[in-house]
């Protein structure tokens, strides 16, 4: 039973360091947001429901909003992470509403959580950090 502990607190031990070094190494650079907003705006009524998403202002190319329940958004950085330094790779939001894809690769991302699910990128999106109070969205890192 212990090294079966051990072995189980040694795994999660190196995946939060391999997640955490991938955070750091992540080719989109941070950039510091502090975004407050009213979801409840009706200039904002594609959040009005689960599954609803917008663009907005913030990051280095912009943002993609996306309301994944009645509580909690996500706020992904529109950088692509295959292409950072060309502001025309741009991810933009597909007719499925739940896939992200850059104009210049065609790589591929879910909106709920900006990881890969095509290449040629290997980079997850940038997340920036949400906060809900049922009113009011900030948006930070």
């Amino acid at each position: 039973m212990k090294k079966i502990l051990f072995l189980f607190f040694t795994f999660l031990i190196f995946s939060c360091d391999k997640k955490n070094q991938q955070a750091n190494n992540n080719p989109v650079p941070s950039v510091p947001v502090n975004i407050v907003f009213y979801p409840n705006d009706p200039l904002y009524q594609k959040l009005q429901w689960v599954g609803g998403w917008v663009y907005i202002d913030g990051g280095i190319n912009g943002i993609v909003v996306y309301r994944k329940s009645q509580e909690e958004f996500v706020a992904v950085e529109r950088t692509s992470s295959y292409a950072p330094n060309n502001s025309a790779a741009k991810v933009q939001v597909m007719n499925d509403n739940f896939t992200l894809r850059d104009t210049i690769s065609n790589s591929r991302w879910r909106i709920f959580d900006g990881t890969v699910t095509q290449g040629p990128a290997e980079w997850a999106l940038r997340l920036y950090g949400t906060s809900y109070d049922g009113n009011m969205l900030r948006i930070l890192n």
